[in-house]
Parts: structure tokens; sequence; C-alpha cells
């Protein structure tokens, strides 16, 4: 594929969605590509993750490692990026990853992805943003199970109460 078909593919991903294209045509000549056959595993749970890998061809099936082998938990299409945390910090891949027919990859280290926001400050304030706004969407969307816990918690202290009542 040629540079300006990869630029199109990582100006999809949301995470990249922010960059102007001077960034992203250097983040896309940067990166390395790498191709792989079907049933091959780019990466396996548990793992050392070293950056990111933006699917720009093909599937990609994610398994996680139960007591008789590994089972598909999804499947990821074209456009999807695998290790987003990766770009940012340290840290293990959660499960593995294995090619589902052929499959071609942009791979983002974290080495470059960091020097990259260090040269462009104002796209460590976009990723900022953007994680702040996810993590403040889950704070919502965990305040429904947080009452329900309040109220099984007062449940609970009542039976309790009323069972020492009921003791005496």
């Amino acid at each position: 594929m040629s540079l300006a078909q990869d630029i199109a593919i990582l100006k999809k991903i949301p995470m990249l969605a922010d960059f102007q294209d001077d960034q992203l045509r250097l983040l896309a000549f940067s990166a390395e590509t790498l191709e792989y056959l079907d049933g091959q595993t780019l990466f396996d749970e548990g793992e050392r993750a070293d950056g990111g890998l933006v699917i720009a061809e093909g599937e990609v099936s994610l398994q996680q490692r139960q007591k008789s082998g590994f089972t598909e938990t999804d499947k990821v299409p074209t456009g999807s990026l695998l290790g987003e945390s990766a770009l940012l910090i340290e840290t293990r891949r959660p499960c593995r990853a294995v090619a589902v027919g052929r499959v071609r990859v942009i791979r983002i280290r974290r080495a470059l992805f960091k020097r990259m926001i260090q040269e462009y400050p104002e796209l460590a304030r976009q990723l900022f943003e953007l994680h702040a706004s996810r993590y403040q969407a889950t704070v919502n969307s965990l305040k429904p199970i947080a009452h329900k816990m309040e109220e099984l918690d007062d449940l609970s202290k009542a039976s309790k109460t009323r069972g020492k009542t009921s003791d005496k």
C-alpha cells in the first residue's frame, strides 16, 4: 500500500483523528509495516507491549487463554488499533492476536509515538482530553451500578439489624 493509503487508515483511528496530515505522514513514514499469513500470531497474551498495531488490511482474532486452550473473544477488522494503552505506557498484552487470512499492520512503537507528542505538545493535550472524556464517560456509566450497590448494602445492613433484634 502507499503512504497516502496508510495515512488515510491512520486518520480513521479515533486516537489519531486530530493529528494533522503532516503529523500522520511522519507517523506512517516512521512506523513499520508487517504482514502475517492466516493463523500467524501477531502477539501473545502476557507479552510485553512496546506499542500499538493498526490493522491496515484483514481481520484479527483476539483470544483469551482458558484451561482448555485459547478461546476467541472478539474479531477486529481493518482500521482497528490494538494496544492503544501501549502507545503511552509500559504494559502487557491482555490477549493473543491471530491473523484471520492475510493481515497487514502498521506497527507504531511507543518510543516513536512519545517522540511525536513531545514534538507536538498540542497532540499531548488532545490525547489528554480524549482520555479524560473517556474516563468521565466510564464514571458516568458506573453511577447506576454504584446506586444499586448502595441499595444492596442498605438492604444487607437492614437484614442484619432485623436478625440481631429477632435473636434477643
